[in-house]
């Protein structure tokens, strides 16, 4: 969800345009009605692209741009449930559904409805069986590093398309790409880069796994505990209005660091991401290993476990532990 707020202060009365992409010429009107000084604006929208290819008035300068993302743990305090977010993720809707059930019926129509209407009424794919493959696939791969030449051979495509489609999915807010980490802007578009939808529940409907229970201890369970991390350091970092630019390292097959986050203050956090609810000196080798590579890098093992340790240069945290210090302004 997108907000465009109007950042003048002595307007008289707010009007809500909600969905403004459906009806791009408004924007116009909003631009005329703010240089007059006669309202707040709150103009929400799900989707860019349309905006974009019409030659939209984006009202540059003229408007605050605000991201509106799923629940953080924050927000929900003690009605957060870990399994029941990695499970059903934390979209508004979903969340306050009390039946199990009814989560799923929800996440369904919300598959069902973003292809017909998003994708389907705005014509964005023209060949929409490639897409649902497509969408299948990134959903049981989330975070995983991106290979468009693999993906458009398993859903009989190529890889540009492919490319089109993982641009479909952020100019549609329904996802984001986490680059490799480079000082250098160029070397981090020529290098590998991680997609993650931007709410579990969204990537298990997507990949066709929602029925099913979620077992702590197994790949997909670890896999969406990263994920939801992922997404909780973007989302309060977002809230918290810093500048910041998340990434991830990967050196040869076996050392990779989950994530890297920069502050622009120069602070600089090296992340391993486990699931675990007990973790010991193992899962700390490679960010160890990795330190002495980093100026004033500090290395962070979160996870679910509730002791704090320190190994050598990594200090073990519990995951919540662990965001509060990452995200603080």
């Amino acid at each position: 969800m997108l907000d465009l707020i109007s950042p003048y202060a002595e307007r008289k009365a707010w009007v809500v345009i909600d969905e403004v992409q459906k009806a791009p010429a408004l924007l116009d009107l909003v631009h005329q009605q703010i240089s007059r000084k006669a309202f707040h604006f709150a103009l929400t929208g799900s989707s860019a692209r349309k905006l974009k290819r019409g030659g939209a008035n984006l009202l540059a300068g003229r408007a605050f741009v605000l991201n509106l993302h799923p629940f953080t743990h924050l927000e929900l305090g003690a009605e957060f449930e870990l399994e029941q977010v990695l499970s059903f993720g934390a979209l508004p809707e979903a969340i306050l559904l009390p039946e199990i059930r009814d989560r799923r019926r929800l996440l369904k129509a919300y598959a069902g409805t973003y292809l017909q209407e998003e994708i389907v009424a705005e014509q964005l794919v023209r060949n929409l069986p490639p897409f649902r493959r497509f969408l299948n696939i990134v959903g049981r791969h989330t975070g995983e590093i991106v290979n468009a030449s693999n993906i458009a051979r398993d859903i009989d495509s190529n890889p540009k398309t492919v490319q089109r489609y993982y641009e479909i999915l952020e100019d549609t807010l329904l996802g984001f790409h986490l680059p490799s980490f480079d000082r250098s802007i160029r070397r981090q578009q020529r290098k590998a880069r991680r997609f993650y939808f931007f709410d579990t529940g969204v990537a298990r409907v997507l990949a066709g796994r929602i029925d099913l229970p979620l077992l702590e201890g197994t790949s997909e369970f670890g896999q969406l505990f990263e994920s939801f991390l992922v997404n909780e350091v973007r989302r309060l970092l977002d809230y918290n209005e810093q500048q910041y630019k998340l990434s991830f390292l990967r050196i040869g097959e076996t050392r990779e660091v989950d994530l890297i986050v920069e502050h622009a203050d120069g602070r600089l956090f090296l992340c391993e991401i486990k699931s675990s609810r007990k973790v010991d000196e193992r899962y700390a080798r490679t960010l160890n290993s990795l330190s002495d590579s980093f100026d004033n890098a500090a290395c962070r093992l979160l996870s679910c476990d509730p002791v704090t340790q320190q190994f050598d240069k990594v200090l073990a945290l519990h995951w919540r532990e662990g965001l509060a210090e990452i995200c603080a302004s």
